[in-house]
């Protein structure tokens, strides 16, 4: 009984059971927990692409979104009709004329100096010639020899003409003294001449004023070396004398006012030294040609300027009454394109950038004046890049305003 108890106890009844499921299980659970992690690292590596796709089509339209550019634009605004332009001006004497020796010899006194007012005729100085009046006083020795020749000479024309009547002396000897007579006087012209020639260049001692006016410039002094300004050589005015009574004042008108501009219009004057005030003048002439190199119309105005008041060389702003530009628009100078096909403006049309040519008008500093090349729909954008082309894709912002004006 013993015994057999014992090895009952020892030896359970369902031992080999238990044994044969157990590796069963561990592997049915191995199995799932694989299976577990794998679908983890899937779910993983597929969060991760997704992510990553859909991070990079982000990325993608981000940089379509940055590659085009957002630019400003405006809308061209008609200027106002064009009732006055203002250009610059130079102002010149109406008469002006530098003095220079006839002359040659040293300078012995001068008696006017910058800013005197002279009359036409007045002595202005006085030159020492030592050299013309030695050679004229050799002519006019010369001249006395040949009228004593001249005179010498009709007596025996007049001897031999008297005894060829009572033929007391031959024909040939008359002939001869008629000669000798004909060439003798021919000498004292021409000695004479001399003289005249010498003396009008010793009336050159004396500088006289040629007109009434301002002398503006001295240029030499006493005993300078003066040269005669036909001499060939370097010569230097003496003085330089103008008349401010009137003025004349040159513009050069721009070529799309050029039609504009007629002679008989008025013109105002305005100058910095004299802030308020108006000077009145006249368009007198035209040069009735467009300069090439500038493309201008070069007119003049005069202008009365009794009191003196204007002087000469001074700079003046000339207001000029022209008709209107009816198709004129205004942009800001920001606009404007700068390339070798010429002057160009860059529209924005469906959301592209179209670039334009224009043509320029007047320019108002932060403006500018355009006669042509806009219609005043399409908005101009303020501030192009310098890579803009045509047919590039552009975002419009906020629409920027002109202020400000022209005429």
């Amino acid at each position: 009984m013993a015994t057999q108890s014992q090895t009952e106890i020892n030896v359970p009844q369902e031992a080999p059971t238990l044994s044969a499921e157990q590796p069963q299980r561990r592997s049915e659970r191995g199995w799932i927990a694989g299976i577990a992690i794998f679908l983890v690292f899937a779910g993983v590596a597929a969060f991760g692409i997704v992510a990553r796709r859909h991070k990079g089509a982000t990325v993608q339209a981000e940089t379509a979104q940055l590659a085009v550019p957002s630019v400003s634009v405006v809308s061209p605004q008609h200027s106002a009709s064009a009732q006055e332009i203002v250009l610059p001006g130079n102002v010149q004497p109406f008469v002006s004329a530098p003095i220079y020796s006839r002359t040659n010899g040293y300078l012995r006194r001068w008696y006017v100096d910058i800013g005197a007012h002279v009359k036409k005729g007045q002595l202005l100085a006085e030159i020492d010639t030592p050299e013309v009046d030695q050679q004229l006083e050799q002519s006019r020795s010369n001249l006395a020899t040949a009228q004593a020749n001249l005179k010498l000479a009709e007596i025996t024309k007049n001897r031999y003409q008297g005894l060829l009547a009572t033929h007391a002396v031959a024909q040939q000897d008359v002939d001869n003294a008629v000669g000798t007579y004909n060439a003798n006087r021919t000498i004292v012209e021409a000695d004479q001449a001399n003289v005249k020639q010498l003396e009008v260049l010793q009336s050159f001692e004396k500088i006289y004023a040629p007109f009434d006016g301002i002398i503006t410039a001295r240029n030499t002094d006493i005993g300078a070396l003066i040269a005669s300004g036909n001499s060939g050589g370097v010569s230097t005015d003496l003085f330089h004398i103008s008349q401010p009574g009137k003025l004349r004042v040159y513009v050069n008108v721009p070529e799309q006012y050029s039609q504009d501009a007629k002679p008989g219009m008025t013109a105002d004057l305005t100058l910095a030294e004299f802030p308020g005030r108006k000077f009145q003048g006249k368009l007198v002439r035209t040069s009735e040609a467009i300069n090439v190199a500038t493309r201008t119309l070069i007119v003049e105005i005069d202008v009365d300027n009794p009191g003196g008041e204007l002087l000469s060389g001074a700079y003046a702003q000339v207001h000029l009454k022209v008709d209107g530009q009816g198709s004129s628009y205004l942009l800001p100078v920001s606009a404007l394109i700068f390339r070798s096909q010429g002057l160009q403006v860059a529209v924005v049309k469906n959301g592209n950038a179209v670039l334009t040519a224009v043509t320029p008008g007047r320019d108002f500093g932060d403006q500018i004046e355009i006669v042509s090349g806009l219609t005043g729909n399409d908005p101009v954008i303020s501030n192009p890049p310098d890579s803009i082309v045509t047919g590039q894709k552009v975002q419009v912002v906020q629409p920027a305003a002109i202020t400000g004006g022209g005429q």
